[in-house]
């Protein structure tokens, strides 16, 4: 995104609606040193898929994210 990445979106979303669930995606892998986990971005166990991904794959993984509890 051009102005604001994702992590500051979910950030601003999180004090409007809480409950909202996020998931993230990446085309950075942990071994890069761009990646979000790797950079202290993200905490581990935060939902993430990384790209490239597959629609059942996104889908699987957004069934596991509503899923759980909070």
């Amino acid at each position: 995104m051009p102005r604001v990445g994702g992590k500051e979106v979910a950030d601003q979303m999180a004090s409007l609606r809480p409950e909202t669930k996020v998931l993230y995606s990446s085309g950075y892998t942990n071994q890069d040193n761009k990646g979000m986990f790797l950079t202290g971005r993200l905490s581990p166990g935060t939902a993430h898929l990384q790209k490239p991904f597959t629609p059942v794959d996104l889908i699987r993984r957004v069934r596991d994210i509503l899923a759980a509890k909070s």
